[in-house]
């Protein structure tokens, strides 16, 4: 028995097309929140070198959104088993696309808010609490998108 892909069958396509729009538009917000916050330690390393490691949490935040990406990316490279209808894969890419681009969005906004509250810490410690809520925040909506991914996996 050989395993002979029938090209007429393009179902394939829209599973593999979730698994990489999840990967990659959910590295490219880890990376877009990574680009921003990280622009902003570097000003704060000028001013106040000893806060640099507290302000390192954007970004272990934004890359975290990465991980979700590869979460999904895995989970749908083990459903895609022949036979696959078109309905699982059209289901498959939703899922995928909604995973990355709710992270490219948690990312963005991981990346302005990083950005603006690390600069804000080097003038004052107080701002710290509202940093983290409002970063917590914009993780949940990447957290949101992982969520609801699976549910639309399965």
């Amino acid at each position: 028995m050989t395993d002979v892909v029938d090209v007429s069958d393009k179902s394939g396509f829209f599973g593999y097309m979730g698994l990489a729009t999840a990967l990659v538009f959910a590295n490219l917000g880890a990376a877009i929140g990574t680009y921003k916050s990280g622009i902003g330690i570097c000003h704060l390393g000028i001013l106040r070198p000893d806060k640099i490691i507290k302000s390192v949490i954007p970004v272990i935040m934004a890359g975290i959104l990465g991980i979700y990406g590869l979460i999904v990316a895995v989970i749908l490279n083990s459903r895609i088993k022949r036979p696959y209808a078109v309905k699982d894969g059209y289901k498959h890419f939703a899922s995928g696309l909604v995973c990355g681009m709710s992270c490219l969005g948690a990312g963005i906004s991981i990346g302005y808010a990083g950005d603006a509250g690390v600069r804000a810490l080097g003038q004052e410690d107080r701002i710290f609490v509202g940093m983290m809520l409002i970063l917590i925040f914009s993780e949940a909506l990447g957290l949101y998108g992982l969520i609801v991914s699976l549910i639309l996996s399965s």
